[in-house]
């Protein structure tokens, strides 16, 4: 009768093996030699930990039944005795629901064997400690203990005889965990679980004592285990559960959600209008960072008076405005680059933060587009904002940007509320308590403890325009869709541009949202007072436009630009020419041009280029000598230091950049000019930072790739000849490098998984130096020459003596190990 898991895995057709490798992708990163080495692997912790944070509350609580219900004798269970001890409640649940829990158990080979004798993976019991939140039998804790608990009447009379206060604690620590801290030295005021104080005596004005504890210990109810610690036996957990059952409270499916159900073309519309403000707001932003860069912090971020200077601009918060940053550097819109001439350092005022090339391409695709590549950037971002402003480990505030705020589990926690939503009703809007009550059901190992990181999805979701009124709109539905979809492929989108972009298309989620915005206008409406009102979301090209001929007022709907005679000056500076401006108007304008605004142009155009200016240091050139000298004799260019080098020249020894700003600050129209004495006119170049790929991650970085089936059942067929070639190595004589047989004692590597395991706990005896063969994270192969120093919790601890440093290695990432000499 097969009784290890490698023996019971050995025997599956290839087939449920692969099944196996599908629905616990990490077994195979990286791929295990033989059939062992996957055992092994699939009853460590860490494996184990992540199946079990997969499994909703009901699932847990019937493995939990397996668990309390092994008989001694040889650690089994059986589906019978599952079902009697889930159906001891109250209110039962069906027997299908347990055996689809069972069935579940089973194919994630956390449960395993016949149905008459169920066999607990190995790591469970370490994962998890406490079955269904009940201590250890009290026969493993205390002989007396065990006495008293063996005598069901007795125990019932001394449960009965507990104070109140001493009950208190009982009931606590019956509803899990049911281990107890007390300080050492005493058992006064102890603290119960992880955070939770014992309550206080009743009996003693409500203050705090040690006599409860000590009453409960001295009655054996309780058993001091440690210095500090006490715990619960089971048998006390039992008899107090007695009334809700021994799992607790059963719930087969999710609990019920009310909600808010909303009309769907509303939310879709609320949802786009926070798009467009999204899009905005990350251009106003972005646009503030290029005039006036960030600098980063020596201890990395931006700081607090740069959030709120950028807060004032976007009109945001603080929080919003961190939101709308971290997601931009997230896209790839916003990175770091070098001060000119600075020296390189990691963090330091050496460095600023500011746009990156890749703004100039975002900036010129469609609305949607770029709120796509924003909201997906925050969909797969490992970043929690929620902790900008908090307090880290070391009492220091934690800034936006900073690596503190880096938090691996991040896109689960978002792709999870947002797939809680997703599942309702299309435009049902539920409470946000609801949405953690069902968190809690769907995944309670992973919610536990991250309620406020929930809570702050939902609020971004909201700004980002993912939801609408609350629900779940219909491009956020499509978006999840889709970046699900190429995380389950093991792909994605790395660049954190949208999915179809190989093929030119754009994403399903790009063309509803695109069916709600506005259309795109390509005109505006020019004003007697020089506005210019642009009724609706302006065209890439519109928008370039305006940027250089206006100055932007106001946004919304409709935004507002005024024609100055700064923005003109700039204009002629980029290159347009007094026709060009005067025909750019009459194209783009609906209503007739007023007649200040051409004058303006001409009046400007006219005073432009009135003077040269080129480099010596620098210099002044005009064919107008009374210009020149009203130059020479104005008090506020008098720091540039001009002299007269001939009628029609003026030279300085500041550079040109500094020379020009001065003169147009002074109220001229200067224009460069370059050797030949030809004008250069060119809009002035912005500084970018270095481009840089978007930091989006698939959903859940934590997890494994998921490889095809077919890959996988190669995957299994590679390690059946492992497992022959393990078979053949053992019938084939022990070889040295001369071709010579010699005796088994000597040195020999280790041809499977478990011979390298034998080999080293062998070496660990002896205290003998060994090679050790094993994957690195990269899944590059590497040997080291080590002496073990202890192998446990799934881990080798080995010194190497050439560099005296001890090393850890995962044992199911080792692949062989041969004594040296």
């Amino acid at each position: 009768m097969t009784t290890s898991l490698a023996d019971h895995l050995r025997a599956l057709p290839d087939e449920s093996l692969a099944a196996l490798l599908q629905l616990r992708p990490d077994l195979v990163v990286p791929v295990p030699a033989d059939v062992t080495a996957l055992a092994v692997r699939a009853e460590s912790r860490v494996s184990v930990a992540r199946a079990l944070d997969g499994l909703d509350q009901f699932t847990l609580q019937v493995l939990d039944a397996a668990r309390l219900t092994r008989r001694p004798e040889d650690g089994t269970s059986s589906t019978d005795a599952v079902l009697a001890i889930t159906t001891a409640g109250p209110h039962p649940p069906a027997p299908t629901s347990v055996r689809s829990a069972l069935d579940r158990l089973r194919a994630l080979f956390l449960l395993y064997g016949p149905e008459s004798a169920l066999r607990v993976a190995g790591g469970v019991d370490e994962v998890a400690p406490y079955p269904a939140g009940l201590g250890r039998p009290a026969a493993e804790l205390d002989p007396r203990a065990a006495a008293l608990c063996a005598d069901a009447a007795k125990l019932r009379r001394t449960l009965l005889a507990a104070p109140p206060s001493a009950r208190a604690v009982l009931d606590r620590l019956a509803a899990g965990p049911p281990v107890g801290s007390v300080p050492p030295g005493a058992l006064q005021a102890p603290a119960v679980g992880a955070e939770d104080e014992l309550p206080p005596d009743p009996t003693n004005g409500g203050a705090p004592t040690g006599s409860p504890v000590r009453w409960l210990v001295d009655a054996r109810l309780l058993v001091r285990v440690s210095t500090g610690t006490v715990e619960l036996p089971r048998e006390v957990g039992l008899l107090l559960r007695r009334d809700s059952g021994p799992l607790g409270p059963l719930r087969t499916s999710p609990p019920p959600v009310a909600g808010t159900l909303r009309e769907p073309k509303l939310a879709d519309s609320a949802g786009a209008g926070q798009t467009m403000e999204l899009v905005r707001h990350t251009e106003a932003l972005l646009e503030s960072l290029a005039a006036e860069p960030a600098p980063v912090l020596r201890s990395g971020g931006v700081g607090v008076r740069d959030l709120r200077r950028l807060a004032r601009v976007t009109g945001l918060d603080e929080a919003a405005t961190a939101l709308v940053l971290e997601v931009a550097y997230a896209a790839g819109l916003v990175g770091e680059t070098d001060l000119p001439g600075a020296t390189t350092t990691r963090y330091g005022a050496d460095q600023q933060v500011l746009p990156t090339g890749g703004y100039e391409v975002w900036r010129a695709v469609s609305l949607a587009h770029r709120w796509e590549q924003l909201a997906r950037a925050w969909l797969t971002m490992s970043r929690q904002v929620g902790l900008v402003g908090q307090r880290d480990d070391r009492d220091r505030p934690i800034s936006v940007l900073s690596a503190e705020a880096e938090r691996a589990g991040a896109p689960a926690a978002r792709r999870a509320v947002l797939e809680v939503l997703a599942d309702l009703a299309p435009a049902t809007a539920p409470s946000p308590d609801e949405v953690l009550a069902l968190l809690d059901w769907r995944a309670p190992r992973r919610s536990r403890g991250r309620e406020a990181a929930h809570r702050e999805v939902l609020t971004e979701a909201a700004q980002l325009g993912v939801t609408g009124l609350g629900a779940l709109t219909s491009y956020g539905r499509l978006l999840l869709a889709e970046v699900t979809e190429a995380d389950g492929r093991g792909g994605g989108d790395p660049l954190g541009l949208r999915s179809d972009a190989e093929s030119g298309e754009p994403s399903s989620a790009v063309r509803a949202l695109d069916a709600l915005l506005p259309a795109p206008v390509d005109h505006f409406l020019v004003q007697a007072d020089l506005s210019v009102v642009v009724p609706g979301p302006p065209d890439p090209m519109l928008a370039a436009e305006l940027d250089v001929v206006a100055e932007h007022e106001s946004a919304g709907g409709a935004s507002v630009h005024r024609v100055t005679t700064a923005s003109v000056r700039r204009a002629l500076d980029a290159g347009y020419t007094t026709e060009d401006l005067h025909a750019l108007f009459r194209r783009r304008s609906r209503t007739p041009v007023p007649q200040g605004l051409t004058y303006l142009v001409d009046d400007v155009a006219r005073r432009h280029g009135g003077l040269r200016v080129g480099s010596a240091g620098g210099y002044v050139r005009s064919d107008d000598e009374a210009l020149l000298a009203e130059v020479l004799a104005d008090r506020r260019l008098e720091p540039l230091g001009f002299r007269r080098l001939a009628p029609t020249v003026l030279v300085t020894p500041y550079q040109v950049q500094r020379m020009l700003l001065a003169l147009r600050d002074a109220g001229y129209a200067p224009v460069p000019e370059d050797a030949t004495g030809a004008a250069v006119l060119a809009r002035p170049k912005t500084r970018r930072a270095p481009a840089r790929a978007a930091t989006g991650h698939s959903v859940d970085p934590l997890a494994a790739p998921k490889p095809a089936m077919p890959r996988l059942l190669g995957v299994v067929e590679q390690m059946r000849r492992g497992d022959a070639a393990t078979r053949a190595a053992r019938r084939a004589p022990a070889v040295v490098r001369g071709g010579a047989a010699r005796a088994a004692a000597g040195p020999m590597p280790a041809h499977s998984h478990s011979d390298a395991l034998a080999v080293l706990q062998q070496a660990l005896r002896d205290k003998a130096l060994v090679w050790v063969g094993y994957v690195d994270a990269h899944g590059a192969t590497a040997s080291r020459l080590v002496r073990p120093v202890s192998i446990g919790a799934g881990y080798l601890r080995a010194e190497d003596e050439r560099t005296e440093m001890l090393h850890t290695f995962a044992l199911h990432r080792i692949t062989a190990a041969v004594r040296e000499g």
